[in-house]
């Protein structure tokens, strides 16, 4: 018997509502920040809670790189690897590892650093 259930992901960064922002646009949903914003859910989006919390002093993962590491990263499956990737340099992601030709996944930054993979299904 599991002791828990997952709650929710929670990304630290230097601006919660912005960040939720470009979630919200790739996963839909709204952004709900806390009073002072610094702590914003994303409602309203199909799959596991996100949350966003302010971290004053984030520093950016690099990856690949021992130094500063990607601490963790997310799988977002698509249907057109292509035109997702369109869709989330547009929102201001930056390409970290574009892969082979026919490499089925490609590996993006979020605005935060975040790495982020965009996985055709």
């Amino acid at each position: 018997m599991a002791l828990a259930t997952l709650g929710a992901v929670v990304l630290d960064c230097p601006d919660p509502l912005a960040l939720a922002g470009f979630y919200a646009a790739l996963l839909g949903g709204t952004p709900s920040p806390d009073d002072d914003a610094s702590w914003v859910d994303l409602t309203g989006h199909e799959g596991t809670p996100l949350a966003f919390q302010l971290a004053p002093g984030h520093v950016r993962p690099q990856w690949p790189s021992p130094e500063a590491p990607q601490q963790f990263h997310l799988d977002l499956t698509v249907t057109d690897l292509d035109a997702a990737e369109a869709e989330i340099l547009a929102l201001g992601a930056t390409p970290l590892d574009q892969g082979e030709p026919g490499r089925t996944w490609r590996v993006y930054a979020d605005p935060a650093g975040h790495p982020v993979c965009l996985c055709a299904c």
